[in-house]
């Protein structure tokens, strides 16, 4: 679940430098890259030393951006006093619990729509080759086929039944084993190593 909660925000930072107007490539891009996953990586170990599940980013959060204009990472800093804040005093929680659920469920489907939008962007901007395509579509077939007939993990071991019964965990780590072991064309291969050879090295974060 870490490596897969790696791989998402990755995903999520690329998507949030589309909706933010940050460039995609290129050195900024990489730090933004590398400061994000660090970030995270940090978050899950902490959680884990607390007993919870691994952290990850919302992806969510770039449909606000989207819906708002707003991008500016101070504004994330008075949001994240007010969740210190719900989670020290329940009684604001249970306050705005009381809002109703057509409200919630309307501006989340929204935000949600957004969040597909920002992918599908993604997607159409990149240059995706037969294996990309491949890679995508198995990864996607049996996400979903895991979430459409979720009892087909239920003869699995607990082990593996706690991780294949998620979606995300088989779309991820079938992304990831197709991408190392799936192999690359020739004029792929070259194309990245003079892509590779042509970005000038990123310093770190």
């Amino acid at each position: 679940m870490t490596v897969v909660t790696a791989i998402e925000t990755t995903g999520d930072l690329t998507a949030n430098s589309v909706v933010s107007n940050e460039p995609v490539k290129g050195p900024v891009y990489i730090n933004r890259i590398k400061g994000g996953v660090l970030g995270d990586g940090t978050n899950s170990a902490i959680a884990a030393i607390l007993g919870s599940f691994p952290m990850s980013t919302f992806s969510q959060n770039n449909g606000v951006i989207q819906l708002t204009g707003v991008a500016s990472r101070y504004v994330a800093y008075f949001i994240a006093g007010l969740l210190v804040l719900l989670g020290l005093f329940p009684v604001i929680g249970a306050f705005l619990q009381t809002m109703p659920k057509p409200v919630l469920g309307g501006a989340t489907l929204v935000m949600f729509g957004t969040v597909a939008a920002a992918g599908i962007r993604i997607l159409a901007s990149a240059e995706l080759g037969r294996r990309d395509l491949l890679i995508m579509a198995v990864s996607f077939g049996l996400g979903l086929g895991v979430t459409a007939v979720p009892e087909v993990a239920s003869q699995l071991p607990p082990l593996l039944k706690s991780l294949f019964s998620s979606s995300i965990t088989v779309a991820g780590l079938s992304a990831i084993f197709m991408s190392l072991f799936l192999p690359m064309g020739e004029q792929a291969s070259v194309e990245k190593e003079a892509q590779n050879e042509a970005e000038p090295a990123s310093g770190t974060v």
